[in-house]
């Protein structure tokens, strides 16, 4: 029989997930956030995966309490993710996804591009998946994977913040105010550049932002979560010494709606 998978946080994601692994076979224990974690890893001490399927604000509260025997197994697939997020948790090799596809209540999923996977839980992840037609693609390298990263966090920062200002559809942002989303994707990358500490090929990354625009031309800009976005990115961008006075200039438009 192919090795459990646990999945913590059983929202609309987490659902994908686990009618995925059903399909292939693999039993799912899911935890929701009345079960107690570390009684829960003794009765499933070496699951084949361990996916964080939680929000990005309940990520780190969850990690602090995580089992040591399942921290070698942890998968991520949250938005505004980086290495830093779980390297500050002796996390070393994980699981990571970056997620191209919706899935939101009354609604079918719906896949804007392949999603791609990178890390030892890569092929049980993919397979699961394409088992119910989501697409996946496979990376090679830590490299990759960062970039990724910053693509996702690129296009969910930059529509989300610059929608504040524009709101309406990304491919209204990005043809009939592409100024301002230019000015806000610089520096949502610088800010994004400093948390990874290494050069980023901002050509490349602006092109994959723009495939992801055409992919869901009518995916809407500003959503709840705006505030909470920029408020986070204008701290990090605080704690890393980036001047964004574009971000500065919507925080306070927001402040004074």
């Amino acid at each position: 029989m192919p090795e459990p998978v646990v999945i913590i946080g059983i929202g609309e994601m987490g659902a994908v997930f686990a009618r995925g692994l059903l399909r292939n076979g693999h039993p799912v224990f899911p935890i929701t956030r009345l079960m107690d974690i570390r009684a829960s890893a003794s009765e499933f001490p070496a699951p084949g995966l361990v996916l964080m399927s939680v929000g990005e604000e309940d990520l780190h509260p969850v990690l602090e309490v995580m089992p040591e025997a399942w921290r070698p197994r942890v998968a991520f697939l949250q938005n505004e993710l980086l290495p830093r997020d779980w390297e500050q948790h002796q996390i070393q090799q994980p699981t990571v996804i970056s997620v191209w596809f919706e899935k939101k209540r009354g609604q079918d999923t719906r896949v804007l591009l392949p999603s791609p996977v990178y890390g030892p839980g890569a092929p049980l992840l993919k397979d699961a998946l394409e088992r119910i037609h989501i697409p996946c693609r496979e990376l090679v390298s830590r490299e990759q994977l960062v970039f990724e990263l910053v693509l996702k966090n690129l296009y969910i920062l930059t529509t989300n913040i610059a929608g504040i200002q524009a709101p309406g559809n990304v491919a209204g942002l990005w043809q009939q105010h592409r100024e301002l989303a230019l000015e806000v994707a610089g520096e949502v990358l610088d800010v994004q550049a400093a948390l990874v500490d290494m050069p980023l090929d901002r050509q490349a990354l602006l092109d994959g932002f723009a495939a992801a625009i055409s992919a869901d031309p009518e995916h809407g800009c500003r959503g709840r979560s705006a505030p909470a976005r920029l408020k986070r990115t204008l701290s990090h961008a605080q704690q890393a010494g980036v001047a964004v006075p574009a971000l500065q200039r919507l925080q306070d438009q927001l402040q004074s709606e």
